[in-house]
C-alpha cells in the first residue's frame, strides 16, 4: 500500500475503468474514456507527489527493441513501478479516446488496465465505497496530425502490451510460489489475475494496430528494420514476453497433470488453469489474424531464411505448437493438431 491518497485515487480509477466499456454510443464511450484517463492521471499525480518519475531516456537501452519502443528495464521501488505503470495506462487511455478499437477488445484492455492499477498500487478490489466523484476532465484540444497520432499509437499500444506481459509474468510466478507453499486460494486468485492480463494481450496489440494498414506498410514497418535499426525487430526480443513464457513454463512444470487428472484432484485449479491456457492459445490465434490484416502474405521483417514462406505461416506454426502442448491440459484441447504435431516429430 502506497498511502491513503494513492489508495483512494486507485480505488476510484479502478471503479471508473470497470464501467467504461458499458457505454454503448461513441460519444458516451469517449466521454467515459476521458473520465478514466483523468482518473488514471489522478493516481499518477498522487504517486508523483511521493517521488518524481525517472527520466527513461537517461537509462541505457539494453536492446534495439527497448530503444525503439521506448521501454527500459531497471530496478524500481514499489512507488516508482506503480508510477511508471500508471503513466503507461494514462497514455493508453488518452489514445483510446480516439482509437477505433472494437467494443470487445476495449473491454479486455480496460480489464487489464484495471487489474494493473490494483496490482501496482496494492489496493484490494472493491475496497472503495460510495459514489465515484467525477474527476476534472480536460476538454480535447487541437491534436497532432493523423500520421503523428498513428505513429504514437503504435508505440503506446505496444507499451501497454509490455506492461500486461510483465504483470502477467509476476501473477503467474506468484501463483506458482503459492502452489509450492500450499496456499491454494492465493494461487487461484493470482491465476485469475494472470488470465485477465493474457486476455488483454491481443486487445493491446489490436489497439496498437488501429491504424491504416497502408500507413503501417509505408511509414512504420520500415522503421523497424535496417537501415533504420541495427537489426530487424520482432516479438522474440521483448523481455517482458520472455519473462511471461518462462513463468508459464515453471507453472506447467509444477502442475503438468492432464485436465482430467487435475479436475479429479483439484477441480477449481483445473478450471482456473484451463482459462489461462485457453487465453494463451487465443492470443496466438489472434496474432495470426492481426498479422494477416496488416501484411497479408508478406514475409516477416525478422524472418529467418529457412523459416516458413511468410509471417502468417510462421505465427500459425507457433499457434499449433502451443495448442499441441496444451491439448491434454485443457478441457477442449485441439487433439487433431496435437496428433499431427506428434506424428511429425516421430516421422
Amino acid at each position: 500500500m502506497l498511502g491513503p491518497r494513492v489508495a483512494a485515487a486507485a480505488g476510484r480509477a479502478a471503479r471508473v475503468l470497470d464501467g467504461v466499456a458499458t457505454h454503448a454510443g461513441p460519444v458516451e464511450r469517449t466521454a467515459a474514456l476521458r473520465q478514466a484517463a483523468a482518473a488514471a492521471g489522478e493516481v499518477g499525480a498522487a504517486l508523483e507527489a511521493l517521488a518524481p518519475a525517472l527520466a527513461g531516456e537517461d537509462v541505457p537501452a539494453e536492446s534495439t527493441s527497448q530503444s525503439y519502443f521506448r521501454v527500459r528495464e531497471v530496478e524500481l521501488s514499489d512507488q516508482q513501478a506503480a508510477l511508471h505503470g500508471l503513466l503507461v495506462i494514462h497514455r493508453g487511455l488518452e489514445d483510446l479516446c480516439e482509437a477505433p478499437l472494437s467494443g470487445a477488445d476495449l473491454a479486455l484492455e480496460l480489464a487489464g488496465m484495471r487489474r494493473s492499477v490494483l496490482d501496482l498500487t496494492g489496493v484490494a478490489p472493491g475496497t472503495e465505497s460510495g459514489p465515484v466523484p467525477a474527476p476534472a476532465v480536460p476538454e480535447p484540444g487541437a491534436g497532432p496530425s493523423l500520421e503523428s497520432a498513428w505513429s504514437a499509437r503504435w508505440l503506446i499500444g505496444h507499451q501497454v502490451h509490455v506492461l500486461f506481459n510483465v504483470c502477467a509474468a509476476v501473477a503467474v510466478a506468484d501463483a506458482t510460489r503459492h502452489l509450492r507453499d500450499g496456499d491454494g486460494d492465493a494461487a487461484l486468485g493470482r491465476l485469475a489475475d494472470a488470465t485477465e492480463y493474457v486476455r488483454g494481450f491481443p486487445a493491446a496489440m489490436n489497439h496498437a494496430s488501429t491504424i491504416p494498414a497502408d500507413y503501417y506498410m509505408a511509414a512504420i514497418r520500415r522503421t523497424m528494420a535496417p537501415p533504420s535499426t541495427d537489426i530487424p525487430l520482432s516479438g522474440r526480443q521483448h523481455r517482458g514476453y520472455k519473462l511471461f513464457r518462462a513463468a508459464m513454463k515453471d507453472l506447467l512444470t509444477l502442475v503438468p497433470d492432464s485436465y482430467g487428472q487435475l479436475a479429479d484432484r483439484e477441480p477449481e485449479l483445473a478450471e482456473v488453469r484451463d482459462a489461462l491456457l485457453e487465453a494463451d492459445i487465443v492470443d496466438a490465434e489472434r496474432h495470426v489474424t492481426l498479422a494477416y490484416s496488416m501484411v497479408r502474405l508478406r514475409r516477416s521483417i525478422a524472418q529467418r531464411p529457412e523459416g516458413p514462406d511468410n509471417a502468417v505461416a510462421e505465427l500459425r506454426q507457433m499457434r499449433h505448437r502451443r495448442a499441441a502442448q496444451y491439448a491434454p491440459l485443457i478441457r477442449f484441447g485441439d487433439h487433431y493438431v496435437a496428433d499431427a504435431v506428434a506424428g511429425l516429430r516421430h516421422s
